[in-house]
């Protein structure tokens, strides 16, 4: 039953007045790439107007899911993990994390995290846990690590190990911000036998359409992004112990269903880490 009370009516219309469909957004053109269809219009022409000044660039969001998707299948099949905190969640679309865990087990627990307001508004449709699992959403900032850690405890076991996804999130956080501090911060607060799943869009001189589009999105977009280096990607699994093949491509990330060819690289990288 839709709750139409005054209190909900009011927490809809607050809703709705975080959405601001006159500035193209990084989820929504994510999700327009992917083929969703929560996006508008101004999200849809600049996520073309990226295409045009770099065409490999909708592969991205493709390439990112589909190394979300291997990296959860090895945590729950060889790793074990049956718990998964999920920060900077974008908008639902096929195999979220919950899906594709708890299609191998189904007794796996899931907290999204997430600030946007158009991903609030759509997050009923990552409540959907098997009977035997558990799924949570929490409408907040990466930055706010104690509060996301506390309602996390609320549903994961922090005593067990805890897979942490941080899949294109950590790019919306500024150098001037202490980046590595942030997901060290994250880490450091997980038992062992915790893995570290992560990915970011960087800068490479072969590479070089990738820094036009993204100073276009820094010009025209929300919320601004930073790119750094492939080697400035693997500085955030210090002191962990990196699985093969180390970070990379997210294409190359354990491909499957090749030739024996190596995929194409695309302009994000990833990696898996366990904390021991």
């Amino acid at each position: 039953m839709t709750d139409t009370s005054p209190s909900a009516a009011h927490a809809a219309k607050q809703l709705r007045d975080r959405i601001n469909t006159t500035q193209p957004h990084t989820a929504r053109i994510w999700n327009y790439w992917l083929g969703g269809k929560d996006n508008y219009e101004v999200d849809r022409a600049a996520g073309d107007q990226i295409r045009q000044l770099h065409p490999g660039i909708g592969d991205y969001a493709r390439e990112d899911r589909l190394f979300l998707g291997r990296a959860v299948r090895h945590l729950v099949t060889e790793a074990g993990i049956r718990q998964f905190l999920d920060i900077g969640t974008g908008l639902p679309t096929a195999d979220n994390t919950h899906e594709v865990a708890q299609r191998l087990a189904p007794e796996s627990r899931i907290v999204y995290v997430d600030n946007d307001p158009l991903v609030l508004a759509h997050a009923r449709a990552l409540l959907t846990s098997t009977p035997e699992g558990r799924t949570d959403y929490l409408d907040e900032d990466l930055r706010n690590i104690d509060v996301i850690l506390e309602h996390a405890a609320e549903i994961l076991d922090f005593s067990r190990p805890v897979a942490l996804m941080l899949l294109g999130v950590v790019i919306f956080v500024g150098d001037d911000e202490d980046p590595y501090g942030l997901v060290r911060g994250l880490v450091d607060r997980l038992p062992s036998g915790s893995h570290l799943v992560l990915s970011h869009t960087v800068t490479s001189p072969s590479m070089p359409d990738v820094d036009e589009a993204v100073k276009f999105w820094n010009e025209h977009g929300t919320p601004k992004l930073t790119q750094r280096t492939p080697e400035a990607v693997a500085r955030f699994f210090d002191g962990l112990q990196l699985l093969e093949p180390g970070v990379v491509s997210c294409s190359r990330w354990r491909p499957e269903g090749t030739d024996g060819t190596e995929p194409e690289e695309v302009a994000m990288f990833g990696g898996v880490a366990a904390k021991r």
